[in-house]
């Protein structure tokens, strides 16, 4: 065991062209020779190497740690493993030589950094020339206009913005230039131009390939010194499928410069456009029309948008408050997905989802034992959605019919008191009348649940079909130049079994 501090001293090879080697890092490349230290390179297929074999300078490579390993991470944690272990037992110093500059996309050095204080390693990190500065210099784009760099490997949607010069390392073969192209086609048109650079900066190596986005993958030569540029846009319609330009849009149509009517708008003026929207959507579902539902859904979010705006103005929080709130909300109330729970079908889930809720009540101090049952239940929904929410609660602690049959039997005995009502004199049978019908109506919701139907899908589709056939209806008299006041009730019967079968020929 060596008496003084173990040390291990980090390299940057550069891009590859020896002529772009520091001199600080060459210095120690021909000291580590002279006082035989141990040299590790992490791989040996860089340009660089080939100047290591012509000045005879010793070094052992990793290149066999990707056999021997299934992932990248478990290769780079093997090399991390060995270069410390290396240093503890060691009498002189050990160095570790990486492709480019030492803290660009070299995870090995990260693991270094977090592990090497902890085991009592000195770390010095010699910077070399990074494949940002030829990417900077041979793709000819300044990086102040905006830039980032990614990964391949761990690219996804979320990250790509149109409005930055993008490049993405970690290009290794054409299957993760494959991988690649489908993530980007998420954000860009399948014809937009991008740029392969393989060993930038390397005399006689470079080449540089601009080709159309879905022809990324049918470039050769992919290997450890390829990158892709996506340059920047200033296509509208690039900024259009971002997040940030919706917020932003709707800030400046709230703004003293923007649109009167949006300036007006408050949340009590805003209230019945939140529910019309809502409403258009659902229709979109019914009539199961993907165009318009796409459309729809966008005025539904738009609403969002603007109550939100409304209380940024005003400082309470932001429409990214919301959706920080929303995903926190979706990974604490689903354990089963994003922790430990286990929830094998949609009622264990949901059982799952209901204890989180009472947890967080327990947690602001709210004594759900001193609750309704029927808390929760919003007060501004339709009827028949809120008297199936009401049912449903209730039944949780056992207030509920037994049996369909038992159902039926009070639905025909809420219809005899409705009778009843009607029976009395207008004058006074009013109020009855209304509480007899609501009792009918309540009492059907029940049968559709036990029927396991949506009531509200019920009607909607009964709604749908009376529209069909009312309309079949008016064409048939507009065929035979009448109008409503030229035919009598029975001549509309006959034209109403008609549809009736005309729908059924047509359902076949």
């Amino acid at each position: 065991m060596s008496t003084t501090n173990p040390q291990i001293t980090v390299l940057g090879l550069g891009t590859g062209d020896e002529d772009q080697l520091t001199l600080g890092v060459w210095k120690k490349l021909q000291l580590a020779a002279k006082e035989q230290a141990d040299l590790y390179l992490r791989t040996k297929d860089h340009p660089m190497v080939q100047m290591l074999n012509t000045n005879r300078i010793p070094y052992q490579t990793f290149d066999e740690n990707y056999l021997a390993h299934q992932t990248f991470e478990q290769v780079y944690e093997s090399i991390a493993e060995v270069l410390i272990q290396s240093a503890k037992t060691e009498s002189s110093e050990v160095i570790y030589a990486v492709p480019g500059h030492p803290m660009v996309a070299e995870y090995t050095v990260q693991l270094l950094k977090q592990r090497c204080p902890s085991e009592g390693i000195s770390l010095q990190i010699i910077g070399g020339e990074s494949f940002l500065d030829q990417a900077f210099l041979r793709f000819g784009f300044d990086p102040i206009d905006g830039f980032q760099l990614l990964d391949a490997t761990s690219l996804s949607r979320y990250t790509l913005n149109p409005q930055l010069h993008t490049v993405i390392g970690q290009v290794y073969d054409t299957l993760t230039a494959s991988d690649l192209k489908i993530s980007l086609m998420e954000a860009y048109p399948d014809d937009y131009r991008v740029v392969v650079g393989h060993s930038l900066g390397v005399t006689g190596e470079e080449q540089i390939i601009e080709v159309p986005l879905h022809e990324l993958d049918h470039v050769k030569g992919y290997g450890n010194l390829s990158l892709v540029w996506v340059p920047r846009s200033e296509q509208d319609e690039l900024y259009y499928r971002t997040f940030g330009r919706l917020h932003e849009i709707v800030q400046v149509l709230r703004s003293p410069e923007g649109c009167p009517w949006d300036r007006e708008q408050t949340h009590a003026s805003l209230r019945k456009n939140l529910i019309e929207e809502a409403y258009e959507v659902l229709e979109t579902i019914d009539e199961d029309d993907p165009e318009h539902m796409c459309e729809e859904l966008g005025d539904l979010l738009l609403q969002v948008m603007l109550h939100a705006q409304i209380e940024e103005e005003i400082g309470t929080f932001t429409v990214y408050d919301v959706i920080a709130a929303l995903n926190e909300k979706l990974i604490r109330r689903h354990p089963h997905v994003f922790g430990e729970n286990k929830a094998e079908d949609a009622d264990e889930a949901l059982v799952n989802w209901n204890a989180m809720k009472a947890e967080e009540k327990r947690k602001k101090g709210i004594d759900v034992t001193k609750q309704s049952v029927l808390d929760g239940v919003p007060r501004e929904l339709p009827g028949l959605m809120k008297a199936l929410k009401l049912q449903k609660k209730a039944a949780t602690v056992g207030f509920d019919w037994s049996e369909l049959e038992d159902v039926l039997n009070k639905v025909e005995e809420e219809l005899t008191e409705l009778h009843e009502a009607i029976a009395k004199p207008s004058d006074t049978g009013a109020q009855d009348r209304l509480e007899e019908l609501g009792d009918v109506l309540f009492s059907i919701v029940n049968v559709a649940r036990f029927l396991k139907v949506d009531p509200e899908e019920a009607i909607a589709h009964t709604n749908r079909k009376f529209v069909q056939r009312f309309s079949y209806i008016e064409d048939q008299l507009r065929l035979k130049g009448l109008s409503f006041e030229q035919t009598d009730l029975s001549e509309m019967e006959n034209l109403w079994q008609e549809a009736k079968k005309v729908a059924k020929v047509e359902s076949k």
